[in-house]
Formats: C-alpha cells, sequence, structure tokens
C-alpha cells in the first residue's frame, strides 16, 4: 500500500537507531520464545513523528511483531517513546492455550500417517478447525484507537478471520498509540533489520504492507490514500460517505473532512471534483491553493480522463444494446423533486457518455435470488450530475437503472449503487508529469 505520510523525517529516526544497534548502545530484546520459523530472521523497524497538543514534536518507535522490544542503553539521551504491542504475547499465548495441546498432537499424528501413506484427512480437517477456533479468539483480543476518536475492533474491521498477525506490523501500533494520546502523525517509516531474505533487505525503506496493514490503516484513517504528495492526495471514497460536506451536522463526515483530518496543513477547501455519496472509487484533492486552482483548470477544460465500472439491472444483450459506443444526453434539476435530473432537449446540459459492455452475467441478491445483470465500462466525457445513472436508467439512455439505484432504480435490501470509479489520470499540478491511477471494482 502507499504510505499513507512522507516518510523521510521519520527514515532518517530509523537509521538512527539502526546505528545504535550497530554500536552495541541499543538490543532487540526477546521477551517471549520465538517460533521456530521466525527465529533467525529480520524484522521491521518502524518509527512515527507526530506533534503533541502544544505542538511538541514527539517521536515513537516499535518492532514488528511480538516476540522483540527496542531496549536504549542508559548511556544514551534518548527521549522517544517505544510502542509495546497491541496486545502482549502472554495474552495471545493464553488464548491459544485451550486448543494448543490437542493441536500439538493431531499435527504428530498427522505427520506419522503420511509417512506411512495413510489419509489423515478426517484429522487434518479437525487440526483445521481447531486452528481457526484459536485465532478466532486470538483476534477477539484486538482493537484499534482511530483517528476519529473511535475504538475498532479487528473482528468488526475484518468480518472474516484476515492473516496471522495482522495488528502486529509497525503502523497499527504506532498509529493506535498517537491517536490514544493525541498525537498528530507528521512523518511514518518501516525499515527492514536483520539479515536480508529474497524479499527484504536490511538497512532499505518498506512502506507497510499489503497483507495485514492494508486491511487496518483504512479504518484507522477514514480513507484509503492511493498516492499523496504535497500537492496532492488521491483515495479510494467508499460507498456511502460524501464526497464534501451537506447541510447540518450529521452531514459533516465526508472524504474532505477526513483528509483535512488526517492532513491538518491541508487547505480549507481541497476538493476539484465529486462522487456521489453512494459510488465509491478514486478522487483527487488538491492540497495547496495552486494545485486546487490548476487542477479546477484541468477538470473544468475536459483534461481529466476517468473510467467507471457500473453493474446493470438488466441484459443490455437482450435489448440489442451495442456492446460499445458513445451517447450525447440532455438534462437538468427538476426543480421539484431535489435532487433528481429529469431530460429536457431544450434547456439540459449536454452529457457525453462512452460505454462498453465487460459481460452479460448473473448477480446473486441477498436473499439468494438470482438475476441477470450487464457489466459495463463508462467513461465520461463531460461531468454532469447522475450522468452515468441517467445514462444508464432513462428512457434515452438504455432504459436499465444502475443495481442499487436509490434514486433511478430499485434499491433491495443489502444492496449499494454498484458504481465504482475504477481510473482517474490528470497531469500533476506541480511537476507536469502525467499520473494514472486505478481501483480494483469492489463488487
Amino acid at each position: 500500500m502507499f504510505p499513507p505520510f512522507p516518510e523521510q523525517d521519520a527514515y532518517t529516526e530509523c537509521q538512527k537507531v539502526i546505528g545504535l544497534l550497530e554500536d552495541g548502545f541499543a538490543t532487540l530484546d526477546l521477551v517471549t520464545k520465538e517460533s521456530e520459523e521466525r527465529s533467525g530472521n529480520g524484522l521491521m523497524l518502524g518509527v512515527l513523528v507526530c506533534e503533541d497538543e502544544s505542538g511538541k514534536r514527539v517521536v515513537l518507535r516499535t518492532v514488528s511483531g511480538i516476540s522483540r522490544k527496542l531496549t536504549i542503553s542508559s548511556d544514551i539521551v534518548d527521549s522517544a517513546v517505544f510502542v509495546s504491542p497491541i496486545v502482549s504475547a502472554e495474552k495471545v499465548s493464553e488464548a491459544l492455550s485451550d486448543n494448543d495441546e490437542e493441536i500439538h498432537s493431531l499435527t504428530k499424528k498427522i505427520n506419522a500417517m503420511k509417512k506411512k501413506g495413510q489419509d489423515c484427512s478426517e484429522l487434518a480437517s479437525r487440526r483445521t478447525k481447531l486452528c481457526e477456533q484459536s485465532l478466532k479468539k486470538v483476534h477477539a483480543l484486538y482493537a484499534f484507537h482511530c483517528i476519529d476518536s473511535k475504538v475498532r475492533k479487528l473482528t468488526d474491521i475484518c468480518p472474516e478471520n484476515p492473516p496471522t498477525g495482522t495488528g502486529d506490523c509497525c503502523a497499527p501500533k504506532l498509529l493506535d498509540y498517537a491517536f490514544s494520546h493525541f498525537l498528530t502523525p507528521i512523518s511514518m517509516a518501516e525499515v527492514f533489520y536483520g539479515r536480508s531474505s529474497e524479499k527484504k533487505n536490511s538497512g532499505c525503506l518498506y512502506p507497510p504492507c499489503d497483507e495485514r496493514c492494508a486491511l487496518l490503516l483504512p479504518a484507522m484513517l477514514g480513507l484509503k490514500i492511493i498516492y499523496k504528495d504535497e500537492s496532492v492526495v488521491v483515495v479510494e471514497k467508499p460507498s456511502g460517505l460524501l464526497s464534501v460536506p451537506g447541510r447540518g451536522e450529521d452531514k459533516q463526515d465526508c472524504v474532505v473532512s477526513r483528509v483535512k483530518r488526517i492532513y491538518p496543513q491541508c487547505i480549507e477547501q481541497p476538493s476539484v471534483h465529486r462522487l456521489d455519496m453512494e459510488t465509491s472509487g478514486l478522487m483527487v484533492l488538491a492540497l495547496t491553493k495552486e494545485s486546487h486552482r490548476e487542477l479546477n483548470r484541468q477538470f473544468a477544460s475536459g483534461e481529466v480522463s476517468k473510467q467507471y465500472e457500473a453493474v446493470l439491472d438488466g441484459n443490455m444483450a437482450e435489448r440489442k444494446i451495442a456492446k460499445s459506443g458513445e451517447m450525447t444526453l440532455y438534462f437538468r434539476l427538476d426543480i421539484n423533486n431535489r435532487p433528481h435530473q429529469i431530460w429536457d432537449r431544450e434547456n439540459g446540459k449536454e452529457s457525453i457518455t462512452q460505454w462498453q459492455i465487460i459481460r452479460i452475467e448473473k448477480l446473486k441478491s441477498k436473499s439468494g435470488e438470482k438475476r441477470i445483470v450487464s457489466r459495463v465500462l463508462f467513461t465520461p466525457l463531460t461531468g454532469r450530475t447522475h450522468q452515468l445513472r441517467l445514462a444508464s436508467s432513462d428512457m434515452h439512455g438504455f432504459g436499465i437503472p444502475i443495481v442499487g439505484d436509490t434514486l433511478y432504480g430499485t434499491c433491495r435490501e443489502g444492496e449499494r449503487l454498484l458504481l465504482h470509479a475504477r481510473y482517474l489520470s490528470f497531469t500533476h499540478p506541480t511537476t507536469g508529469k502525467r499520473m494514472e491511477f486505478t481501483s480494483a471494482c469492489p463488487f
């Protein structure tokens, strides 16, 4: 995943720690027995540079896993805080203890049967179930302080069983400590230290991992950060979240407010485009006035390229709709039924949309019912309100609404609007480089 904060300041602090370790002024002490597969391997050193409420600099350090701690010699003047695991090794061991003995016994029997060429599938199935039970007990111990002051359980963030060790990486430990102590993150970095392997080299900088951190950090930060530099930030908006603040206190939570909470130095109005609340996908926001001005110009002049993936509630092939094409439609606001748009050939704004049918498929609803739907790739050449929803649902377009459309179609229980902004390309407002971003469709 992309590092959510600048790395350089924290990376310098990581190098200081490595220097202390190399010179013998710091040690990585075992606090519990390491597993055989981890013994002798390296680990990640993590640093988060923060500011407290008075603006004072605070340096947090930690290491990956739960079996080691970083100890700095008393000869060194050091004010950094070492962040302990979210859940201690003792509590993890206690949670595993109920099934541990039986799991080991089954493993011995399974290995013996394999050597004899005997069928051990029944025992293997029993061991798998016991391991899953133990993991669920461990996962139930984990909870994380988040940037919005809420504490979220691992089991709520990841309802399905996450990988072993989720929550033990550096990034979630550091952010949990920062948010629980009202600290503002400024810079974060992770460096591998120890015996190099094919995947990692000692002393090198690595981003938070895709396997575990990518599951946790979006929930802890409130957004998935796709890219960030001094000028812009690209995020993946979840369905159900507003792009910009609405009217009333209950509509202040949005992409803009979350970006400003993560990056306090951001300008007051960073938005340069919007996605409907029910639409998910890529958004770019400006962090400076200069980048805001330039990105606004690019959107207004049609220099920004976007693609959306949608699932339409019907069979486009049966209606003999071409596999690809371009349509031009005209809509305006229905002032008697806001925020609906209605067809108006004379007074409506021109909207141009290209489409390509990806495939016809079956969609299974929450109730188990299956229906035929059409998966479509949309490329809007203009940026009108509800443009793709209208191109799909209106009789002047396809006459087939997008699945889950609460305005122009039907939203069944447990459904969401199946519309996702999967591609975004613009010219970087500072460097002039063309930037391209993709986001996998979540449905």
